[in-house]
């Protein structure tokens, strides 16, 4: 057995210095080869890299999920929580708010889309009936509860933009209602806007690559109207509307800008994805747009993440459920950038606002001047009492800016 084994081990002669038992009667560790002891090493060494790179991507996200600036993980005196919000426990989903005088009146999706007033922004707030008297009259989508409505006033006429669309789908589209009041019962329906994915000039860019809804118009110091919009797909996109505030000022060339942009897919696009319902990308997680002005700097707000159709079980990774975001710029028309000078459209956008406590997910928001103060409003869901699309809640936070850059408050 002995001279076997010495045969199997060696050939030859052993250089001088070297053991020269037989490989079976050596110390066990050097019965080992060096190759292997060495791929042993390198093992060891690529699972300690491996740990401490799952512990760093692991307190990045769990740091997300608690509300931290991304930016500023590493940096402990930096890190900081965003503060609670300021809870109204009333449902609502995409709210756009107005103050008129005394009262506060609040747009959000319902069935012909809801209206209440309240004589704070902390309620209580009732509900008054609702903007349309009937379905709309665009025939796409769910044309009985429409989407994201927003609401502005231009000499004492009040513009509702809204949109219609099914949930997963670019067949959409943005539509306009006036009234010569705030509350419900004037108000006539105008039909389309804009329309995206299939109809009368759908075919035209960016028609051809957005979606049609999560509308918000902005009327600049000089009087020009532009409406921003987009979910998903590429994105936000803005065109500048006609006098009339009901039409584009241009059907033909409708002298688009692309806004903001996720460029990395947050997921695996469905099997049955194509250009009209679910992007074959994947999904690119951004929407919700809305713009204010403050200081000589005009704010792009957006909510970044995964909203709705959530389920319990299975809920967004830490940091990709709904969060609010931000860039700025000198001019409405962009390019919009974030602190460290990222443009929108190249994946940039500056957390504003994320998932804290009893906050989880708040998006759809928007920013309303409330006497000297800007307040950014949003729906959230707080876990605790349901996460489907009807258990949203309004909430709220004041906002000041830092070095130029919104920050919300308690």
């Amino acid at each position: 057995m002995i001279v076997r084994a010495a045969h199997l081990s060696w050939s030859g002669v052993p250089p001088s210095g070297h053991d020269t038992r037989p490989w079976l009667l050596r110390p066990f560790w050097q019965q080992i080869p060096r190759r292997w002891i060495k791929m042993l090493a390198l093992l060891g060494l690529l699972c300690f890299i491996s740990v401490c790179l799952g512990l760093s991507i692991n307190q990045r996200d769990q740091a997300f999920a608690n509300g931290r600036k991304l930016q500023d993980l590493g940096n402990d005196q930096a890190v900081s929580h965003f503060p609670p919000s300021r809870q109204t426990h009333q449902t609502t989903h995409d709210p756009t708010i107005l103050r008129v005088g005394d009262e506060y009146y609040l747009y959000h999706v319902g069935e012909h889309i809801f209206i209440h007033t309240a004589p704070s922004m902390a309620g209580p707030w009732k509900r008054v009936g609702t903007l349309l008297d009937a379905n709309s009259v665009i025939p796409k989508g769910d044309r009985a509860a429409p989407w994201a409505p927003t609401v502005i006033t231009v000499d004492g006429t009040y513009y509702c933009y809204y949109s219609v669309s099914k949930a997963g789908c670019r067949d959409s589209a943005i539509g306009v209602a006036t009234s010569n009041s705030p509350g419900p019962g004037n108000w006539h329906d105008h039909g389309i806007v804009i329309q995206t994915g299939t109809g009368n000039g759908s075919d035209i860019h960016p028609y051809t690559v957005s979606n049609a809804i999560d509308p918000s118009t902005l009327i600049t110091p000089e009087g020009d109207a532009l409406l921003t919009y987009g979910s998903y797909w590429n994105g936000i996109f803005q065109i500048p509307l006609g006098k009339d505030l009901l039409s584009p000022r241009s059907t033909t060339d409708p002298d688009a800008r692309q806004l903001a942009w996720e460029p990395k897919s947050l997921g695996m696009p469905n099997r049955l994805a194509n250009t009209i319902c679910g992007d074959p990308t994947g999904p690119h997680a951004i929407e919700g747009a809305f713009i204010s002005y403050n200081a000589g700097w005009y704010y792009l707000w957006y909510s970044h993440g995964f909203c709705c159709n959530l389920k319990e079980d299975n809920l967004p990774p830490a940091g990709q459920e709904y969060s609010i975001r931000v860039g700025r710029s000198n001019s409405p028309r962009g390019p919009f950038t974030d602190k460290s000078g990222t443009d929108l459209v190249k994946g940039g956008g500056e957390l504003v606002y994320g998932s804290n406590g009893d906050t989880y997910a708040p998006g759809g928001q928007g920013v309303l001047r409330d006497g000297d103060t800007d307040v950014l409003y949003y729906h959230y869901l707080n876990k605790t009492v349901g996460i489907a699309f009807q258990d949203a809640l309004l909430g709220f936070n004041p906002l000041k800016y830092v070095d130029g850059w919104p920050v919300a408050q308690a």
